[in-house]
């Protein structure tokens, strides 16, 4: 059976939302509204960037006739100085998935609060900022080696929320965001659509059947490209699928006499109201690989003053949680050469889902190991101050 799927331009979205009072886009873009959920996000590299002046565009989950489709992150240069690019997402809205579309704009805005990584974290932008005429990147989420870029500072990115590969906003299983007051004012600025290059690498990668999630079960070989349209050089191929193909949440049909569902945040064509809260969420899966893990908190260390045994636990504490990192991270190395081979085998689906098992069985036998070990280091408590006898009645 076909997926449902609708069509409608941004003028219909525009009359039906009564938002033709906001600064118009150049040109008319399409959305889409898709019955299905688009799958998690690939876990990949982000390819080295070109040369300066580049901004990062990351990869996301397309819809086309023959269903979802990747199109890789790259790397491409804005259409004017001083833009910064805002990713596009799918939104729940009346009990369908619906595409915002990416827009160009000084600041950047709403995406859904998706998590697309290298410095688009859910809110905002921590990859870089433009100082005058000159874009500055941050080392800590942009990959630069071997080409001449200057301006670039590094700022440690904290992300507070829980890191997962969900690639929608709203509706079960979905991302629970709402925009900012910043978001907010950004939806009044004038948007630019994406530029002709985007659009040209968007439909080349339809043309792709690689692309297609159908054929590559969410791990596309082409998960990121240096130059946008070029597929053949400077490629980066998926580590691993974000989560199973089918592992997103369905849309459920209301009951009866049940309120209608919110529609999804919105900054393109779609609909301008806040992304709904999930009634239910859905519960986390157990962490399949080492590298799904989440880091352990620094080392305290023992403070001033602190007797020679408490300096000692602070050590063995110190070294116990270095050995752990060690270990998660060699675990980690191990998994991703055994994708690397059972990617290189002929038929490279056959034997993915034992591996996959048994990935999970591991990371969840080190998980329990440093827990216990993590236990058997903690101080014994103290025990209990003596609680005085009650006094006696006065005779």
């Amino acid at each position: 059976m076909a997926t449902p799927l609708r069509r409608t331009s941004l003028i219909a979205g525009l009359l039906l939302g009564g938002l033709l009072a906001l600064p118009a886009v150049s040109e008319v873009q399409l959305s889409l509204s898709v019955g299905v959920a688009p799958p998690p996000l690939p876990v990949y590299e982000q390819p080295e960037i070109p040369g300066p002046g580049y901004l990062w565009t990351p990869g996301y989950w397309a819809y086309g006739p023959e269903g979802y489709f990747w199109v890789p992150g790259t790397w491409v240069l804005p259409p004017t100085v001083g833009l910064l690019w805002t990713p596009g997402y799918w939104g729940w809205s009346g009990g369908l998935f619906v595409w915002n579309p990416g827009y160009w704009a000084p600041q950047v805005g709403f995406y859904g609060g998706v998590n697309y990584g290298y410095g688009y974290v859910g809110h905002g932008y921590e990859g870089g900022y433009w100082r005058g005429d000159q874009f500055y990147y941050n080392r800590e989420v942009t990959r630069i080696n071997n080409v001449q870029v200057t301006n670039v500072y590094n700022k440690t990115v904290v992300n507070n929320v829980t890191v997962n590969r969900v690639s929608y906003a709203g509706g079960p299983g979905g991302v629970a965001a709402r925009p900012t007051a910043e978001e907010e004012r950004a939806a009044q600025l004038r948007h630019i659509p994406p530029t002709p290059v985007q659009a040209q690498h968007r439909d080349s990668a339809a043309t792709r059947r690689e692309l297609l999630a159908s054929v590559n079960r969410g791990k596309p070989q082409i998960a990121a490209t240096a130059r946008p349209n070029d597929f053949r050089t400077h490629v980066v191929p998926a580590n691993r699928a974000g989560g199973p193909p089918g592992a997103a949440a369905q849309p459920q049909a209301a009951a009866p006499g049940a309120p209608a569902p919110h529609p999804a945040t919105a900054t393109g064509p779609a609909a301008r109201s806040a992304a709904p809260e999930p009634a239910r969420p859905a519960p986390l899966p157990e962490p399949v690989h080492a590298r799904d893990l989440p880091r352990g908190t620094p080392p305290v260390p023992a403070p001033s003053g602190a007797s020679a045994q408490e300096r000692a636990r602070a050590q063995d504490n110190a070294a116990l949680q270095a050995r752990h990192e060690q270990e998660r991270e060699a675990l980690a190395r191990q998994q991703e050469q055994d994708h690397a081979r059972a990617s290189a085998q002929q038929n490279p689906q056959a034997g993915m889902a034992n591996l996959e098992r048994q990935h999970q069985q591991q990371t969840h036998e080190m998980q329990q190991r440093h827990a216990m070990e993590v236990q058997q280091h903690a101080p014994p408590p103290h025990p209990p101050h003596p609680q005085p006898p009650p006094k006696q009645p006065q005779g």
